[in-house]
């Protein structure tokens, strides 16, 4: 698999005490997750937490559901995708300035809901959405955010 061809993302979710909220980004028309080229002597799991900290200033993600990744089918010339899941418990979204562009990468940024997240993100994102969905939807983690680390008051 050429590395040019081979990207590496993370689905961002935050719990907003009621439901998750998915990080998408927007590139003119094109909504997607956080994600970009793995270089050499990365992992892709290394690639994807940097491209997650170029493109939204996050530097603390919790993989808490392991290293589980799904891969999209090929795009755009035979390019593939793969993307990890983690929760981002703190940090303030950004889009911080691409240096070898002089802008940010992207236009737009917003932490959605899973319907309006459905809505947003193209055909090849959809099995992404859908399998990170059930991942964060099972009941153990229901379970989990009954449990926080301070009492509920």
């Amino acid at each position: 698999m050429g590395r040019s061809k081979f990207s590496a993302g993370v689905v961002v979710v935050r719990w907003t005490g009621e439901a998750w909220r998915y990080l998408l980004l927007r590139v003119f028309r094109t909504w997607d997750f956080p994600k970009g080229g793995v270089e050499a002597g990365e992992s892709p799991l290394q690639a994807a937490i940097r491209e997650v900290e170029e493109e939204t200033g996050l530097t603390t993600l919790d993989f808490r559901w392991g290293e589980a990744f799904r891969e999209t089918v090929p795009y755009s010339g035979g390019k593939v995708a793969r993307y990890y899941v983690a929760a981002s418990t703190e940090g303030k979204v950004s889009l911080p300035i691409n240096p070898e562009l002089g802008r940010p990468e992207h236009h737009e940024f917003r932490l959605v809901s899973y319907p309006e997240a459905r809505r947003l993100l193209p055909e090849r994102l959809q099995p992404i959405l859908e399998w990170a969905h059930g991942l964060v939807t099972t009941p153990a983690e229901a379970q989990a955010q009954l449990t926080p680390e301070r009492p509920l008051s």
